[in-house]
């Protein structure tokens, strides 16, 4: 079962979720909006960041640092 979140909701009518497939693989679901061809595209973390910072962007950004703050650092 491949779980989802959502990332981001464009002005525009595009869609960004960080998915995680049954396989363990995460990864970026781009939804285009309809206007565009409503084309879905899968792209990986890495290349997903690497493409601007972006609303979406930041949002995947935002949320990894929260996994940070979760768990403070111990010396």
């Amino acid at each position: 079962m491949k779980k989802a979140r959502k990332l981001y909701d464009s002005p525009n009518g595009d869609h960004w979720y960080l998915i995680r497939d049954p396989s363990g693989a995460v990864f970026v679901r781009h939804e285009a909006n309809i206007a565009s061809g409503g084309q879905v595209e899968h792209v990986g973390i890495a290349e997903f960041l690497s493409t601007g910072l972006g609303p979406e962007q930041q949002e995947l950004l935002r949320l990894i640092g929260t996994l940070v703050d979760e768990h403070p650092v111990h010396s």
